[in-house]
């Protein structure tokens, strides 16, 4: 067994300063200790696939800081390895976006454990060997930690991809809470009103290429959901400080979060689809709690799952724009006229701000795929941003 402090210590050490999660017992001693060090950064998570994502995104700004390269770890039981397969398969894997994932092993067999734990536990090692994660057990001595932790940072310094610790019960001795609440997070208030705009619908061409107009390529990183948001995106301009999402649904929002919250020195733009948006509903109230000024969230809402046949979401009768008010974001509009986007790009609030726009179907019948890679179009972005 070893002491919280030693794990985070030595971590801190190889660049470890962010921390995104959802609690379980086993990790409770090491949570209990990054809460309350406020030169750590942890983000309570919705869900476990909003950790990675979150990750990913401090990731995809990592730079030097005292010429140690900064990194992130997302901390989930291994119940939870279900919710990030998505991201885990086909965002982190796909781009190479390293992080250290520390997995609880409920259900080890062997153990006594709860009943919901009687599959996965046995399963867990097989889960990541799927998923290609190397793995090994979590340090339980303190001379294993060093070791652990390089094993860690060469892998994901050399593949680009994530590599996990697996921790079984009691590996870490107890650490009390002595601190409520979570840092980081807007103080309470009155939900701000939402300002809504009658007009007429435009296309997502039109919407996007207003987009362009307001995020020039020196301050601004537009990062674009997944589907025919990002492939029309970079048919309009395929510019250096943007990235297009090809799978991982509805992981932009978080992945845009983990990006403004670790480079405040960049504006981040979040380009968001209804079918997305609805696919992971749980990151509004993780954006508004901890959504910072540099972060703008835009959902293009045309009622279809256009990419995939043109099926009708149910965003009709949702008001995004409400929950995202409700939720804590400092500006929320809702709208079906292109002037919303000025407007959204505009304001001046201590937090993150919203829109949804309200556009037409339909897409340009050769719309391209994007001819960069996804590694590519990484590594582009990180060389445009990374000298800021």
């Amino acid at each position: 067994m070893i002491d919280a402090a030693q794990f985070v210590e030595a971590a801190r050490q190889h660049g470890f300063d962010w921390y995104a999660g959802v609690p379980c017992s086993f990790l409770r001693p090491f949570i209990n200790y990054v809460l309350q060090d406020d030169s750590l950064h942890y983000v309570s998570a919705a869900n476990e696939g909003d950790a990675v994502a979150l990750i990913a995104g401090v990731a995809l700004g990592a730079s030097e800081f005292g010429g140690v390269k900064r990194r992130g770890i997302a901390m989930m039981q291994n119940s939870g390895l279900g919710n990030a397969v998505s991201p885990l398969t086909s965002l982190t894997w796909t781009f190479r976006l390293p992080q250290l994932l520390i997995v609880t092993w409920r259900g080890q067999p062997g153990v006594h454990d709860e009943p919901q734990h009687a599959l996965m536990g046995p399963i867990t090692p097989q889960m990541l060997e799927t998923m290609e994660i190397p793995w090994e057990l979590f340090p339980t001595e303190s001379d294993q930690i060093g070791p652990a932790l390089n094993r860690a940072t060469e892998y994901m310094d050399s593949t680009g991809r994530p590599y996990a610790l697996v921790m079984q019960k009691g590996s870490v001795a107890p650490y009390e809470l002595k601190k409520t609440g979570l840092s980081g997070v807007r103080t309470g208030g009155a939900p701000t009103a939402v300002q809504r705009f009658d007009g007429e619908r435009v296309s997502r061409h039109d919407a996007l290429q207003r987009v362009i107009s307001h995020t020039p390529k020196d301050c601004t990183v537009v990062l674009a959901s997944t589907g025919f948001c990002g492939r029309e995106l970079y048919a309009i301009d395929d510019r250096e400080n943007q990235l297009y999402l090809v799978g991982s649904m509805g992981c932009v929002m978080p992945m845009a979060l983990g990006l403004a919250l670790s480079r405040p020195d960049l504006r981040v733009i979040a380009l968001d689809g209804d079918g997305a948006a609805l696919m992971r509903m749980g990151v509004f109230a993780t954006l508004g709690a901890y959504g910072p000024s540099n972060l703008t969230h835009l959902l293009l809402d045309n009622g279809a799952h256009e990419s995939t046949g043109g099926q009708a979401t149910v965003s009709r009768d949702v008001d995004f724009a409400s929950i995202a008010s409700a939720c804590g974001y400092a500006l929320a509009l809702d709208g079906d006229d292109i002037g919303v986007i000025d407007r959204l790009f505009a304001a001046n609030v201590d937090g993150v701000r919203f829109a949804r726009l309200s556009i037409k179907t339909g897409t340009p019948a050769d719309l391209p795929r994007p001819k960069i890679t996804p590694e590519d179009v990484r590594a582009r972005l990180q060389q445009h941003i990374g000298g800021r």
